[in-house]
């Protein structure tokens, strides 16, 4: 018969004339050959897959994978159609098989990969995932048509995803603030310089006025003001020469009496710091002095409760394990003997089942021999009455009291009944000749039918009909 498959469709046929499988999208199949069909179609495969980095930090990653044959690979088909079409697309075994490829190949990567370096490198590491599930799943000649896997999602109870998103929110948060601060910073001091620039400028055209207005004005001043500055200038280097001597000498003065003071505070504080190192080891002796004797008395208390507890301790698990051993031994012997009882019951058992089993054999050979006998025996009755099976019969009934013991029984069934017994016979004795023929037979029956009728009424109470005759009914 020609069978053709749908367009997802591929018909796979086993049977005589072909080797291992054929595989096409129609095809005549021939007696002692058996086809399937089996859809290409892909199916989506959604996971959760739990895995743990290198670090021993949990996550857990959302995939997606769209999964199905490859129809443009001759060899992938017929590894589909031998290992996965016998089962359902949907079914929970291949589920299962999709899966274990899947959450095993993330797992292992994940293990030699840190938690930094899967967070940065998630496109590098989704690309592992992809290659290493790829090459599993070619075994089986299935291909991968896309792949989604899903941002990264913290285990609970590990919310390192959490907190390292929270982290770089709020490094982005302060760059942006400090962004924001230098730009407002550029924008003011900007304004600013820019009126600064304006003053200056400003200023420093009205200065250049003035100048010009005062040279103009006080050229004819300048050699006054120089004379006067002069001899302003050689006052002032007087006067500085004065205050410059005056301050030496103030120095030197605060110099020798800073010097005075310190050589005062030093040897007061000289004093102090070796009395306070004194004081110290006085107060390091005595604390080792105290944890000594504290020790010694703490110590040899502690030893003698040890050894105390010491010996308590063996002595309960000395007595524990005398009764422990007390009780093996007595369930040992229990054992023992329970063990010879069930060996005794045992051989008992058998014993008895080979005698009765003796007995039977015994019993069903004297039946065998009993058979056999009464088989002879039958055979040699048969023989002497010349085979009538009749004869044999009245013979065996005979000898074994039958006719004696119907008698009995029906001498007991109507014990106690007392029956009327009526005899009546024809109108001429069989023995005499056949005058008459067939009208003398008649004639007798007619003789017999009073006397019959006259028993049936005293019996019953019943009267023939009228028609059969009447009948002298005595009253009684």
């Amino acid at each position: 018969m020609y069978r053709v498959a749908s367009a997802s469709e591929y018909l796979v046929i086993t049977g005589s004339g072909i080797d291992d499988i054929k595989i096409a999208k129609k095809a005549w199949v021939f007696p002692g050959q058996t086809y399937a069909k089996f859809d290409i179609t892909p199916v989506n495969y959604t996971f959760d897959v739990q895995a743990m980095s290198a670090e021993k930090l949990p996550f857990i990653l959302p995939a997606v994978f769209t999964i199905g044959p490859r129809s443009d690979d001759n060899e992938s088909l017929h590894k589909y159609a031998k290992l996965i079409s016998p089962l359902d697309k949907h079914s929970h075994h291949l589920n299962e098989l999709v899966m274990g490829i899947i959450e095993g190949e993330t797992r292992v990567l994940a293990a030699s990969m840190t938690m930094d370096e899967i967070f940065k490198g998630t496109k590098d590491f989704k690309k592992e995932v992809f290659e290493k599930v790829q090459w599993e799943l070619n075994q089986f000649g299935l291909w991968i048509y896309n792949a989604n896997v899903k941002q990264l999602v913290d285990v609970p109870g590990h919310e390192y995803f959490s907190y390292l998103g929270q982290k770089i929110q709020q490094e982005a948060a302060n760059q942006a603030k400090i962004d924001v601060s230098e730009a407002k910073m550029k924008g003011e001091i900007g304004a600013k310089l820019r009126d600064g620039q304006t003053l200056q400028n400003a200023a420093k055209i009205d200065a250049e006025t003035k100048i010009i207005a005062t040279q103009r004005q006080g050229q004819g001043k300048k050699e006054e003001v120089k004379v006067l500055t002069e001899v302003k200038v050689f006052e002032n280097q007087k006067e500085a020469e004065v205050a410059e001597a005056n301050a030496e000498l103030a120095m030197k003065k605060a110099k020798w009496a800073k010097e005075s003071q310190v050589a005062e505070v030093e040897a007061t504080k000289a004093v102090a710091l070796r009395e306070a190192e004194l004081q110290k080891e006085v107060e390091i002796l005595n604390a080792l002095t105290r944890t000594e004797k504290l020790k010694a008395e703490f110590l040899s208390k502690a030893s003698v409760e040890y050894e105390t507890k010491v010996q308590e301790a063996n002595w309960e698990l000395y007595k524990k394990k005398k009764a422990a051993e007390a009780i093996l031994y007595e369930k040992e012997k229990e054992a023992d003997a329970q063990k010879t009882i069930a060996e005794a019951t045992l051989y008992s058992r058998q014993q008895a089942a080979d005698g009765e089993l003796y007995a039977k054999q015994k019993e069903a050979e004297g039946l065998v021999a009993l058979a056999q006998a009464q088989g002879t025996y039958i055979r040699t009755l048969l023989g002497a009455f010349g085979g009538n099976y009749a004869a044999l019969r009245d013979y065996l009934m005979i000898t074994g009291g039958m006719y004696q013991e119907i008698a009995k029984i029906n001498g007991e069934a109507v014990k106690g009944l007392q029956p009327k017994i009526s005899i009546w016979t024809g109108a001429s004795g069989g023995g005499e000749g056949g005058d008459g023929g067939p009208l003398k037979e008649v004639a007798g029956v007619y003789k017999m039918l009073p006397p019959l009728f006259e028993t049936v009424h005293e019996q019953t109470g019943m009267l023939p009909p009228t028609w059969m005759g009447k009948m002298n009914v005595k009253e009684s």
